[in-house]
């Protein structure tokens, strides 16, 4: 997961790529970079870190030109704490091409080989997003049938890269002297929205991870880029569109709206405020199966991402919503920050909860998901020691029982705590009094009803994988990677 943003403005466009990427830090915290383009000439900085810790005034400064992109990074690929696996990622041929991509490559191997012993092209990190940049930079020099580039000839090399490249892929370039490109791979697996604005007679658009983005710039938000489509707008500001895969089919990511994305953003037509509401509506309607009402005092959420569903619960239910848990809005996002103890300390950090609203009461606590377990048990042991009679423990996601190969960082079964373990292990491991999943079919009902969307990526919750091409031998690599 990353938060991406491509702007091409009538000014100098870093101001906006900064804007924009503070709006979209809750999807990396890891490292950040701008790219701006002023004529066929490129500037770039990345760091590590936020983004309002990355850039100074003489950074800034330097990052000249009207069309621009931006990245947040959350560590799927590559080493989380080398600067040099920041995106965006350059390469100086044809033209000179500077990207950033939200997503993750499930045939790095294939590509590794192919680019170093076919392409005759060099990778010099272990970030599979270079390897994207290769393959487009490849295909791109294959299909120039021209002697200046033509809209037409960018359409194709992103067709030929949905042939090679497979996995999960939104995506933003600049190509040098010609303009931004961005695309989404078939299954649209990764958000990626599009928007435009009139600013002194003058169109500006805009590409962006979420839509917050789009409304806070002013801008009005045209529409989704589609799977499997590719977008070009020239440095004149000429808008050309192209559907490139012949198998696109739109198949979101179901954890983006259970946690990873702010609620007040709109994807795929999807509100992610309201689909969490239904989501607690449907928590609501488990929770009466398994638990007297009688039997709970309150319900408090786990700030913030949980907040709507509990909402819904407690309303549903008739039972008192109120807030226990207090948040330090200057930690970071706990799922994810780098490492098991890294999340397990940050936990303490960042919530405190306030002793009155626990003591002698049943509490149902709502969470937005259980993944590793380390935050939940420490939660539950704060709700104890706050002097809790019991601790219900629900979360508005089905148990997490499969890797997440598509750019959620959780490529291991060994970290996942329901992986191998009943609800009543899961109860034991946290010390929690009940724990209660939502519904796999509940939970795709909550995110696409009142929408167009017919599918969901769910392959964390069922190990049913949407690509397709996601086979046990691959899992397997994976998990011995990842471990050594």
């Amino acid at each position: 997961m990353c938060g991406i943003v491509g702007v091409f403005s009538s000014d100098l466009v870093n101001q906006q790529i900064y804007d924009s990427l503070l709006l979209l830090q809750h999807r990396g915290q890891d490292s950040t970079g701008i790219a701006t383009m002023d004529g066929s000439v490129l500037h770039l900085h990345k760091s590590k870190g936020f983004v309002k810790e990355a850039y100074r005034t003489r950074d800034m400064r330097s990052l000249r030109g009207n069309i621009g992109i931006g990245h947040v990074r959350y560590a799927t690929k590559g080493a989380a704490d080398r600067e040099d696996e920041a995106q965006p990622f350059y390469v100086n041929a044809p033209y000179g091409i500077i990207l950033v991509h939200n997503g993750n490559l499930i045939n790095t191997r294939e590509l590794e080989n192919d680019l170093y012993k076919i392409d005759r092209r060099h990778t010099n990190s272990t970030s599979d997003t270079e390897m994207l940049l290769n393959v487009l930079a490849t295909e791109l020099q294959d299909n120039i049938s021209h002697k200046d580039l033509e809209p037409n000839d960018l359409f194709q090399a992103v067709s030929s890269l949905h042939n090679r490249v497979k996995g999960s892929y939104a995506s933003i370039a600049l190509i040098a002297g010609h303009g931004l490109l961005a695309f989404r791979d078939p299954y649209g697996i990764r958000p990626l929205v599009l928007g435009k604005r009139e600013f002194d007679n003058d169109v500006e658009w805009i590409v962006a991870s979420e839509s917050l983005v789009l409304e806070n710039g002013g801008y009005q938000m045209i529409r989704d880029v589609e799977p499997g489509e590719a977008i070009f707008i020239s440095q004149s500001g000429e808008f050309y569109s192209k559907q490139c895969s012949d198998k696109a089919t739109l198949a979101p990511c179901s954890f983006e709206y259970v946690y990873l994305a702010r609620p007040d953003s709109i994807m795929n037509g999807i509100s992610v405020y309201e689909a969490r509401l239904r989501m607690g509506n449907y928590l609501a309607n488990t929770i009466i199966k398994q638990v007297s009402s009688g039997d709970i005092d309150v319900v408090m959420p786990i700030p913030d991402s949980s907040r709507p569903a509990a909402m819904q619960v407690a309303r549903t239910l008739g039972i008192e919503y109120r807030e226990g848990f207090f948040k330090n809005r200057y930690v970071g996002r706990t799922f994810i920050m780098p490492g098991q103890q890294q999340r397990k300390k940050s936990v303490r950090q960042k919530l405190n909860a306030m002793r009155s609203e626990f003591n002698n009461k049943n509490v149902l606590i709502v969470d937005d998901s259980v993944v590793r377990g380390t935050t939940s048990r420490e939660i539950v042991q704060m709700a104890k020691l706050s002097g809790a009679n019991k601790v219900l423990f629900t979360s508005a996601a089905p148990p997490v029982r499969y890797p997440h190969v598509y750019g959620i960082n959780m490529p291991t079964t060994k970290e996942l705590i329901a992986h191998d373990k009943t609800i009543t292990e899961i109860e034991s491991a946290i010390s929690a009094d009940k724990v209660i999943y939502q519904e796999v079919p509940d939970l795709k009902r909550a995110i696409i009803e009142n929408s167009d969307v017919q599918q969901l990526d769910l392959s964390c919750f069922t190990g049913e994988y949407i690509t397709g091409d996601v086979t046990s031998e691959y899992l397997s690599w994976v998990e011995e990677t990842y471990l050594s």
